[in-house]
């Protein structure tokens, strides 16, 4: 029995959710899941991720109207035991009585599952997620990145339609946490299970998702791919929140920003009539004073290793975040020059 399988398309039709207090979780939102697809929700706390999966599993009921489909399918009202889902959450809730072997294959056990085939997908299982050797130890003798692969193995074996994963690295440490996204990013391409995957680490969705889904105060703020929600942000909530951003606010003038450090550079095709625009720390570049677009006065100065990170004051109505090569020689105090070009910078709608 292969573990291995390709999951099921989702559709969240105008899904909704208002508690018994009159508490607004989450506006009703529309999503289409496609199968084998890696979705992340990603926003702050409160901001309604949770919620929205815990529609989608069937914990919870959306509000009327709302609706939610597997392959076309309502299961709206179906409880979660009958949705053929899998999930992890930040506890794993394993089981301490059990080796990591009954606890990878309990559920094929009450599915009632012949033995030989839950020992076949179980080793299967332990192969895949890396942690062979341990099939005989107990769950307090596990470290807590070898109990988050034991619950993502035991979650995959019963072969789900939707694999749930509710912030499955929280609990681990930073370090851990960055080599266990990497291992889990491999596993998730290698089931092909359709994964929602909730999280308020940026970074974790910008390596897992297919697509992310940035939400806020119970509302979708943005979908697209990790490229399109960092490099164009639709709202000035999801350039801030994605990543370092330069928020700008600044008159436009003949396709021109005008900065109290000189002009930058749009395009004359640019219509919209904003005053806030978007710049990265990293697509701005250092040269000489008196050359690039802007100008202006080096405050600080990082140093990172890979890279240093230079606020320049004097370029803009508020000091920049630069991030520059290692190889530069800048000190504060220093005048220098910034070259951004235009397609670097996003115009954001005032509105946001």
């Amino acid at each position: 029995m292969s573990a291995v399988g390709h999951g099921a398309a989702v559709r969240i039709k105008a899904c909704g959710k208002t508690f018994a207090d009159g508490t607004r979780a989450l506006d009703p939102a529309t999503l289409d899941i496609a199968r084998g697809e890696t979705l992340v929700l990603l926003g702050p706390s409160g901001c309604g991720k949770t919620t929205m999966l815990r529609i989608i599993a069937g914990l919870e009921l959306p509000d009327a109207g709302g609706k939610v489909l597997f392959d076309g399918k309502d299961m709206t009202s179906v409880p979660i035991e009958r949705r053929n889902v899998g999930m992890v959450f930040q506890s794993y809730a394993l089981f301490p009585n059990m080796t990591v072997a009954d606890n990878i294959g309990y559920g094929l056990k009450i599915r009632g599952v012949p033995k030989a085939e839950r020992a076949a997908c179980v080793a299967e299982l332990v192969a895949l997620t890396n942690i062979t050797g341990l099939e005989n130890r107990r769950i307090e003798q596990l470290s807590g990145g070898q109990r988050q692969r034991v619950a993502l193995a035991r979650a995959v074996a019963i072969r789900p339609g939707i694999l749930l994963l509710d912030e499955p690295l929280t609990a681990l440490d930073a370090a851990l946490r960055d080599r266990l996204r990497g291992e889990l990013n491999r596993l998730l391409r290698a089931l092909g299970i359709t994964t929602i995957y909730v999280t308020h680490d940026q970074a974790e969705a910008m390596e897992l998702g297919d697509r992310i889904v940035v939400m806020r105060k119970g509302a979708i703020a943005q979908i697209g791919t990790p490229r399109e929600v960092y490099f164009t942000p639709q709202n000035r909530f999801v350039a801030e929140f994605i990543g370092a951003a330069n928020i700008i606010e600044a008159p436009l003038q003949n396709g021109s920003l005008v900065m109290p450090g000189g002009q930058l550079r749009i395009g004359d095709d640019v219509t919209m009539p904003a005053t806030i625009a978007m710049i990265r720390p990293e697509t701005i570049q250092v040269v000489d004073a008196g050359q690039g677009s802007l100008s202006g006065l080096v405050d600080s100065v990082s140093f990172t290793g890979d890279r240093q990170r230079l606020v320049v004051s004097g370029a803009s109505s508020r000091p920049l975040n630069v991030d520059a090569s290692n190889a530069i020689r800048v000190k504060a105090g220093d005048r220098v020059g910034l070259s951004i070009a235009p397609e670097a910078v996003r115009l954001l709608p005032l509105e946001s």
